[in-house]
């Protein structure tokens, strides 16, 4: 039994961190406190049958996987087609972005001899306002760091580049606060359930 203890808490460990999630985090999406999650990979308590398949929902193996040293680790990973599609169904939305403005830029190009190349240009914040939205419904909120900083440069980046005549380059400086407030924000550590209730 003890061997058996050894072997599912080495699992646990190696793959919380081949998946880079602290155990904070980890004990935030199953509702336990990230002791919990440290006694289990000490082997010093196991988690409930109930745990274990949440556990090998969130990292895509089969139970069997928790219990075997796991040399031959792939006959025990499942293949995960709602990761795959959402990761699809999030491109083909930015790619939609990307086909209109190619065909505003070709359609003024050709019937009224204009070129709106800046259209290119704004079609990075939009792209990065699209992954936020699918990052905060199916994504981790690591991310939103990346996405929110690249959103926010895209952005001023885009308005100077529409305005360059006026050379109103004193803009890059606002990006400045609002980028202070994403790294703060960031620092913030999102509150588990059960230390909602407590409060």
């Amino acid at each position: 039994m003890d061997n058996i203890n050894e072997v599912i808490a080495k699992n646990l460990m190696t793959l919380r961190k081949q998946h880079k999630m602290t155990q904070l985090e980890l004990a935030q999406k199953l509702n336990f406190s990230d002791k919990s999650i440290s006694k289990w990979e000490k082997g010093e308590s196991l988690p409930s049958i109930e745990i274990l398949v949440q556990l090998a929902q969130i990292y895509g193996v089969t139970l069997d996987y928790f219990t075997h040293t796991n040399e031959n680790s792939k006959e025990f990973v499942k293949n995960d087609p709602k990761r795959y599609n959402k990761l699809i169904i999030s491109l083909l939305a930015i790619s939609v972005v990307w086909i209109l403005a190619t065909g505003v830029y070709v359609y003024s190009q050709a019937l009224f001899n204009i070129n709106v190349w800046t259209v290119f240009i704004w079609a990075f914040p939009i792209s990065f306002v699209l992954s936020i939205i699918f990052n905060a419904i199916w994504g981790k909120r690591k991310y939103m760091f990346y996405l929110l900083s690249f959103l926010l440069w895209t952005l001023i980046t885009a308005i100077y580049l529409e305005f360059l005549q006026y050379n109103f380059w004193l803009i890059f400086i606002l990006g400045i606060p609002f980028q202070t407030t994403i790294i703060l924000w960031s620092g913030l550590k999102p509150r588990t359930k059960k230390s909602l209730k407590q409060s």
